[in-house]
């Protein structure tokens, strides 16, 4: 993927999902201050880099954001770790990330996308994405324990 010139509000950023691009450290320093990760051990998220599809943005050379998607590129893929850059945030940069997933060669025509968010609906619903139509047929195995540092368990 490349710049997406035809989107005024994003206009010079460059959306990649080349694996070497990603620049962990920015991901690892805006995923410490997020409400969902701010606990993740510095080994999880490149774990979770490793193993998902993963949306860098770029203005320029500098990072700008980054979004993560765990797929089998058949049936599902779960959206998960978008993050902006505090510089970036109202630009447009949060709609680039969720259009380029979405636009995905390998996920366009998935059967489910799933995503969890707690203050982000009003960017998903734009897309489509609404609260489960069969909320009773989902569980879950949480375990926070999993995303603490020393024991400290995450809120």
């Amino acid at each position: 993927m490349s710049e997406v010139a035809d989107r005024p509000e994003a206009s010079g950023y460059e959306i990649t999902t080349e694996p070497s691009r990603v620049d962990v450290d920015a991901v690892a320093r805006w995923l410490g201050a997020s409400y969902w990760a701010e606990h993740r051990p510095r080994a999880v998220i490149e774990k979770s880099i490793a193993n998902s599809l993963c949306f860098s943005a770029w203005d320029g050379e500098r990072p700008a954001g980054f979004a993560r998607v765990v797929t089998d590129r058949a049936t599902f893929a779960w959206i998960c770790d978008v993050v902006v850059d505090p510089a970036d945030r109202g630009r447009g940069l949060g709609k680039l990330l969720v259009e380029a997933i979405l636009e995905h060669q390998d996920l366009v025509g998935l059967r489910r996308f799933l995503l969890a968010t707690l203050d982000a609906h009003g960017l998903y619903t734009r897309y489509g994405f609404t609260p489960l139509v069969r909320p009773t047929r989902w569980l879950e195995r949480f375990d926070d324990s999993t995303e603490s540092e020393a024991g400290r368990k995450a809120p």
